[in-house]
């Protein structure tokens, strides 16, 4: 009788706490989604408008815009937030890793602000990295109230993640799979109803507020006699991600060498804006290239295309490198897009194939994805959200992320990016 009545206190005291976990994660859920999405607009609306000013005006101005950019993050980083730095989705493992660090309540307006900053003025990176830490922010400060229990810090942390990534990309099932992929790196009954739990509030906001595709071209149909010819993508994509990754880190590494800030800014930013002025198609995030580049392919030299493959990276890690706000993730989805319309390119030119551009598209972001961040089945969910009916192409998209993957981890044995001793 006593055991019976001691796992029926368990059993409510366990009910209780899933209660509270539910309404936690359903709060993160809001929060996080308003955030994600807010920055996303504000950084859409500025980055379209300053891109097409220096367009029409002066190319000459897409020189000087990162510098703007990223001297005013370096201001905001040394007054507003006492030159406490941001380190990316890096400062998420270590407050998982480690149960008494967590994330302090400054990282939401900094990556917030600095994101937004980063990219507005062409800095060649993304807000998807900003806007994780920041909604990753936004569960550990629930956390730290104590409503939930105290082992549901990385449920709470998942939940603000889940909200943010699905909001920007318009999927709720992409933020699930980011969050237990890339950030939980596991899977439980716990992390399931937080992620659920934000991933709803996530649907339900993104139902009042639709996401339109990022590229407006629909997939059509695929042959398998292109099959090897994706595989061959797939190892080129697993391949860049590697060379973007240890790119970045040594960029970092290189200007964390130079102790002037005036140098350090200056020659990070203005590095950046002499590969814009060349390259337009480098500025901000470069979702805006994506469009053009499949409309009118023949309209833009191969080896442009080809450039632009390493160029991007490139310029991304001298931005990082600069000091601005991001990572690795939008860089490698056009990175890849840009690999593979390339590939496509090449094949048919020279090989005498009929590729469908938008299929060698998508795998390419897809790969390099995968590669960039080893979360193949995000990579797949997301790349399949890009375009109207991508699910059309699951199956080669699947077996792209796949062996992405696998070739990264056989050329690094784990990602180096992202990656925090648990010691």
């Amino acid at each position: 009788m006593v055991s019976k009545r001691l796992g029926m206190k368990r059993q409510k005291v366990q009910a209780n706490n899933y209660f509270k976990l539910i309404i936690s994660s359903l709060f993160i859920g809001i929060m996080a989604s308003v955030l994600g999405l807010t920055l996303k607009k504000i950084t859409e609306f500025c980055q379209e408008h300053l891109f097409d000013f220096a367009e029409k005006n002066n190319a000459f101005l897409f020189i000087i815009l990162p510098t703007f950019g990223i001297t005013s993050i370096y201001f905001l980083r040394k007054y507003l937030f006492k030159n406490r730095k941001n380190k990316g989705i890096t400062e998420i493992y270590k407050t998982v890793y480690h149960r008494k660090d967590h994330l302090p309540f400054f990282k939401i307006p900094s990556h917030y602000f600095n994101g937004f900053l980063t990219v507005i003025f062409g800095g060649s990176t993304g807000i998807e990295v900003s806007t994780v830490v920041a909604t990753a922010t936004v569960g550990n400060s629930v956390y730290e109230k104590q409503f939930a229990a105290n082992v549901y810090k990385l449920e709470l942390i998942c939940a603000g993640v889940v909200a943010g990534v699905a909001v920007l990309f318009g999927n709720p099932l992409v933020g699930c799979l980011f969050a237990l992929e890339v950030i939980a790196r596991k899977i439980n009954k716990t992390l399931i109803i937080s992620c659920t739990s934000a991933a709803l509030m996530a649907w339900i906001f993104l139902y009042f507020f639709p996401s339109e595709p990022l590229i407006n071209f629909p997939v059509t149909h695929w042959n398998w006699i292109a099959v090897p010819f994706m595989v061959v993508l797939s190892l080129m994509g697993g391949t860049l991600s590697v060379y973007f990754t240890l790119l970045v880190i040594q960029m970092k590494d290189f200007f964390s060498g130079i102790h002037n800030n005036f140098i350090r800014i200056n020659l990070g930013a203005l590095s950046v804006g002499i590969l814009i002025c060349f390259f337009p198609f480098l500025y901000g995030d470069s979702y805006h290239s994506l469009d053009e580049l499949i409309s009118h392919p023949q309209s833009y030299s191969v080896f442009l295309i080809l450039a632009l493959v390493l160029l991007k990276p490139l310029a991304s890690s001298l931005t990082l490198g600069a000091g601005g706000d991001g990572g690795v993730f939008a860089p490698s989805i056009v990175a890849g897009a840009y690999l593979g319309l390339g590939f496509a390119i090449v094949c048919n030119t020279f090989f005498g194939t009929s590729l469908i551009y938008i299929n060698f598209i998508l795998i390419g972001v897809a790969a390099t994805l995968s590669a960039a961040i080893y979360a193949p089945f995000t990579a797949l969910i997301l790349t399949c959200s890009l375009v109207p009916n991508g699910y059309e192409l699951f199956f080669p998209i699947l077996i792209g992320s796949l062996i992405a993957k696998k070739t990264a981890e056989k050329i690094i044995p784990y990602n180096v990016y992202t990656y925090v001793p648990k010691s």
